[in-house]
């Protein structure tokens, strides 16, 4: 299973998408200030996140809420 979240800082400014395998660890990594490019911005809360069955299309989907229309998406429906 692949997830494709979105994260939220909890100042509510700052957003991460990304896709993971164990989403409850990647969290747990990202507001221990591991992931260099997150941590000056946690702590960090999911916002959203969809689970895939299929690994082409999660990637696909996170790729697609990186794009303009797929933050503006996101912003309006996630």
């Amino acid at each position: 299973m692949k997830y494709v979240s979105i994260l939220q800082s909890l100042d509510g400014e700052h957003f991460y998408t990304g896709i993971t395998d164990d989403l409850d660890a990647r969290v747990a990594k990202h507001n221990s200030g591991a992931v260099q490019h997150t941590s000056k911005f946690r702590p960090w809360r999911i916002k959203s996140y969809i689970a895939f069955t299929d690994e082409a299309r999660a990637i696909s989907f996170e790729k697609y809420l990186k794009s303009g229309s797929g933050r503006a998406f996101a912003k309006a429906r996630l």
